[in-house]
């Protein structure tokens, strides 16, 4: 049996990218997968994948800006498998864009989903994980989280955010619960679609092409970090495609 097996394993920001490849990984390896994200038709296809391939899966369609979504997600995990015992909190957003550029509500998003999603996510599995005596939070943060570059300064300050909150939370678990950062590079996803300056868009999408990983190395790092021994606590994984600088 590898550590995976048998393991209730919740992602939201499912229905695509790290969080598809994370959930059909998990799934074939043997764990019971909670399926959440925004888009119910791309979940729904999602499921019904994962099932027809002898998988066990449930989903809900979840809004990380919605803190009752993330109480519903945990909620059915527990009532459907008896237990949880991962969270990944994956879903994100980027539109990223120069300062001068103004695009408040850009930056409000980006506050809203990658910072206040990861803690609602927190305080609906906390109590869970203390009550069972065993969990494991994986939040997905970015490279950006350890390097500032121009138009992404909102981005990367809600990612150093991720980082801290996940290392503080490190620090107040105790010796039952585990807490994995992973901090992924340029990954062939459609990140840059939710860009608005169209100069900006172009660039990322550029890059992407060129350089990106696919993210089944993400979902490989994440399995890594879940199939380790309840003692060890895998705390940050920084991944970047091998021509990124």
């Amino acid at each position: 049996m590898s550590g995976i097996e048998g393991k209730v394993v919740a992602i939201t920001g499912a229905s695509s990218g790290i969080g598809e490849a994370t959930a059909l990984l998990l799934a074939e390896r043997g764990a019971k997968v909670v399926l959440g994200a925004r888009r119910a038709d791309r979940l729904g296809a999602l499921a019904d994948r994962i099932a027809g391939a002898g998988g066990q899966v449930s989903h809900a369609r979840t809004d990380v800006k919605r803190r009752e979504d993330l109480s519903n997600l945990v909620q059915l995990a527990c009532e459907r498998y008896g237990k949880l015992d991962v969270l990944v909190s994956n879903a994100g957003v980027m539109p990223v864009s120069p300062l001068d550029d103004l695009r408040v509500g850009d930056w409000e998003a980006m506050v809203d989903v990658n910072i206040k999603g990861v803690l609602y996510g927190i305080a609906a599995a906390l109590p869970v994980f203390r009550g069972q005596g065993f969990g494991h939070f994986v939040n997905v943060a970015s490279t950006a989280g350890h390097r500032i570059v121009p138009t992404q300064s909102v981005y990367s300050g809600t990612k150093f955010a991720v980082r801290a909150i996940s290392e503080g939370l490190r620090q107040e678990a105790g010796d039952k619960l585990r807490v994995t950062i992973i901090s992924p590079g340029f990954v062939r996803t459609n990140f840059a679609d939710g860009v608005t300056n169209l100069e900006v868009k172009a660039q990322l999408a550029a890059l992407r092409d060129k350089l990106a990983m696919p993210p089944e190395a993400i979902a490989r790092a994440i399995a890594f970090a879940l199939e380790q021994p309840a003692d060890v606590d895998v705390n940050e994984i920084v991944i970047r495609p091998t021509a990124q600088g």
